[in-house]
């Protein structure tokens, strides 16, 4: 049964009051892929009497219920709202995969502080815990792409008593048994909070970084905060850490909450989910969101990759937790009683797949190592590599009665799978778990450019590759790789964007779509893209952030385009390689003597998104990725290809 989403529904339920209330951004969705539904089961498993409120636009929204007994829990959504909105060229979006019928528009810019100001306007003495992406990742101050400024603290903006960071479970229970006594919820402490208090409030045991004020006059300090920010959120060796936001007003994070062991992942997904939209979207056209996801398994968090452009190790953690193997075969099972199910697994997976245990048994009692990568640019000599368990779960689930395929469509980590003894997890993936395209993300091939990303060099994607075709004929199937890139990412000059090109031509890869880099809160990656430092290093990175230099970079990658001819004949000169302007085999484009001299014409905001993404469900992460499709070409059997399919 579907938690009551209107006043008639309480009532059937014989409820006259609620004790919490779950406002969120999103059409309410009662899958554990989306972090609210989470949150009000395991609030009902509690015994607390709980309601959702979903996409509220007018205050008669927030009042249905009346004021919950003990406080308000707001979410965004499953991703942050201006991204949900806006493309990376800040066009607003055509649709909305999270809202009824997927129309757009449906949620406030930053929703969080709009949602909290709505109820603390409607009911001054609420008692607001804010969390999700959107609250998790804006936590301190923070660089904004849109307004192109540095914000304070959301917790300043929205007026909330208390900040979720991370993974919330833990603290859902601990927060709600403190309101439930009456504490104030400005005052509960534990761990995997932030709160707001003045000098006199502040824990002498925390690291400091430099004031919203500073940050926002001074890049040096803006970086420097982010490195600390960033190496601090370990659940063993993170310390707390303070933010100065205004005059006597400061913000406080506590140590990292540790993640969910095995039985605590399994106990929050055995809760009794519908594993589906609200019935009275239907007649508006579904949710969109859900196809992507019913009928998936997830059955990892944290992800020691740890990306710079990826939200991930900032706000699940870089320390990889899995559910055990009968949990896993328990939720399969479950499908197989739903008449909606057509026998076909989507996804096994999480925020990278192949992730089934921590990186080292190091971490367990000292922590992830600050200021070192498990995989990039190398991997560490303690990695721990191992498919074994995973590869036992695929094989369990694809011999369950009922089951006639089980795919792998999250993100798998191609380096990591190289690091592997021998064929046998690739073997089996090839043969059964992949539906004619396997998703991998080299996102680029130079190497300085991977560097800023926190990704292995290409040497390791090109091995990878020939494996991958390797035993692709070896098993008799025809299946290609789609590769993910990013284009304009902080590091990539214009000479990196043309290098680019010419190893997609080599490798004859046709990218369908091409996104820029989206800097989204938080991230190491947005950090670089505003102050031009690497945070880690403090040393300079080129930054493309003219709407000339990204559009010349993303035309690069889609050379092979009529539309993008004159782009990339103009970037081809820039960048001095007019080597690559003629009719030999390795050149980009033909030459054209009428019009070689004209500069190219500078595309509108329309233009420039043409070959953009548009707004789609993205389960398990939360990042807006490129989805590449290669153009099959005209001879080479093992050439990359497929149709146009974005990513997840």
């Amino acid at each position: 049964m579907f938690l009551p989403l209107t006043k008639e529904e309480a009532a059937a339920r014989g409820w006259d009051e609620l004790d919490f209330i779950c406002v969120t951004g999103d059409a309410y969705v009662d899958h554990p892929s989306f972090g609210i539904a989470i949150v009000s089961r395991l609030l009902e498993s509690l015994g607390y009497r709980v309601a959702m409120i979903a996409q509220p636009t007018k205050d008669s929204d927030f009042t249905r219920f009346g004021a919950p007994k003990y406080g308000w829990w707001v979410n965004g959504g499953n991703i942050d709202s201006m991204v949900a909105h806006y493309t990376a060229a800040k066009r607003l979006r055509s649709d909305d995969a999270y809202t009824p019928g997927g129309k757009a528009g449906k949620r406030p810019d930053r929703a969080v502080t709009v949602y909290c100001s709505r109820i603390r306007s409607l009911y001054p003495d609420a008692r607001i815990v804010i969390g999700g992406l959107e609250a998790s990742m804006r936590r301190f101050a923070h660089y904004d792409y849109w307004k192109d400024e540095v914000m304070p603290s959301i917790l300043v903006d929205s007026t909330a008593d208390l900040l979720i960071f991370g993974m919330g479970e833990k603290q859902t229970e601990l927060i709600a048994r403190e309101l439930e006594k009456g504490t104030p919820a400005s005052q509960i402490r534990c761990r995997g909070v932030c709160y707001l208090t003045d000098q006199l409030g502040l824990p002498t045991d925390a690291v400091s970084v430099a004031s919203y004020t500073k940050v926002k006059e001074n890049k040096l300090s803006y970086a420097k905060a982010t490195h600390t920010e960033i190496e601090e959120q370990d659940a063993v060796r993170g310390r707390k850490i303070i933010q100065k936001q205004g005059n006597n007003l400061f913000l406080v994070q506590t140590e990292p909450m540790p993640a969910l062991n095995t039985g605590e992942l399994d106990t929050v997904f055995a809760l009794p989910f519908e594993r589906m939209y609200h019935p009275s979207y239907e007649v508006q056209g579904g949710v969109d969101a859900i196809k992507e996801v019913e009928f998936s398994i997830m059955h990892n968090r944290g992800c020691f990759g740890n990306c710079n452009f990826c939200s991930i190790a900032f706000h699940q953690g870089r320390s990889v937790t899995c559910r055990s193997e009968e949990s896993i075969v328990r939720e399969a099972e479950s499908f197989t009683k739903n008449p909606r199910f057509k026998g076909i697994i989507s996804d096994v997976g999480g925020p990278s797949a192949n992730f089934r245990h921590p990186s080292c048994q190091k971490q367990l009692e000292k922590g992830l190592c600050a200021d070192r990568k498990c995989l990039a640019p190398t991997p560490c000599p303690a990695l721990k590599v191992d498919h074994s368990d995973y590869l036992e779960i695929l094989r369990r689930l694809r011999e369950l009665p009922g089951v006639k395929r089980v795919f792998v469509r999250s993100g798998l980590r191609y380096d990591y799978m190289m690091l592997e003894k021998d064929d046998r997890f690739m073997r089996e993936l090839l043969q059964y778990h992949v539906s004619g395209q396997l998703k991998v993300a080299p996102e680029h091939c130079s190497p300085n450019v991977l560097d800023c990303m926190g990704k292995p060099h290409i040497e390791v994607y090109e091995r990878f590759a020939e494996r991958f075709y390797r035993l692709t004929k070896q098993a008799g199937k025809e299946q290609y790789l789609v590769p993910y890139l990013i284009s304009s990412h902080p590091g990539s000059t214009l000479r990196d964007a043309v290098n680019l090109a010419v190893f997609l031509k080599k490798n004859r890869i046709r990218p369908e779509q091409v996104q820029d880099f989206y800097p989204t809160p938080g991230t190491v990656s947005t950090c670089m893209f505003y102050t031009g430092l690497d945070p880690y290093t403090l040393k300079e990175v080129f930054v493309p952030q003219t709407q000339e230099d990204k559009w010349l970079q993303r035309s690069l990658l889609q050379y092979f385009k009529p539309e993008n001819r004159r782009a990339v004949m103009t970037a081809l000169k820039k960048a001095g390689r007019e080597d690559l302007i003629g009719t030999g085999p390795n050149c980009l484009i033909p030459p054209d003597r009428e019009q070689a001299g004209r500069s190219v014409p500078q595309p509108s905001a329309k233009n420039a998104e043409q070959s953009g993404s548009k707004s789609r469900h993205v389960r398990g992460r939360e990042r807006e990725r490129n989805d590449f499709s290669a153009g099959k070409p005209k001879t080479g059997k093992n050439s990359a290809y497929s149709k146009s399919r974005r990513p997840r």
